[in-house]
């Protein structure tokens, strides 16, 4: 993914369809799918992306095209992208361990500042794994 975007403040739907290769009702879908690519609007109610749109758009592009990611793939990876976890051994060793309950599940400790939009997410996709594990052949 070597392109070299233009050096400009903004650029058009058009622009960036033509130098990501995306079509602009995909750029138009994209938008509704991922809260951070949120394009300002002109006065005449065009869409103008920054720099920092295309990126990720590129990004978004090779998430789904090349590396063969769902929508949903691509939005928790870039959700993880934006808040990197520690890796190595000390920060494994200095993580809390999660708690077993009565009944066998996990604990997990959770602050008291849950996005409820993930927490909505997260029950909808196991309401639907549930679904699709009671269905049987």
């Amino acid at each position: 993914m070597d392109l070299q975007i233009p050096d400009k403040l903004y650029y058009k739907i058009g622009e960036v369809a033509k130098f990501t290769g995306v079509k602009t009702h995909v750029l138009r879908y994209w938008e509704t799918e991922f809260s951070s690519i949120r394009p300002n609007k002109s006065r005449s109610n065009q869409r103008l992306y920054r720099k920092q749109d295309v990126e990720l758009i590129l990004h978004l592009k090779d998430l789904l095209y090349n590396q063969g990611f769902t929508i949903a793939g691509a939005r928790k990876k870039l959700r993880q992208k934006r808040t990197p976890v520690a890796a190595g051994p000390v920060a494994e060793a200095s993580a809390p361990q999660p708690a077993m309950a009565a009944d066998h599940q996990l604990v997990l400790p959770l602050s008291g500042s849950c996005d409820p939009k993930i927490l909505k997410e997260i029950r909808q996709d196991i309401l639907r794994l549930k679904k699709s594990l009671e269905v049987s052949p």
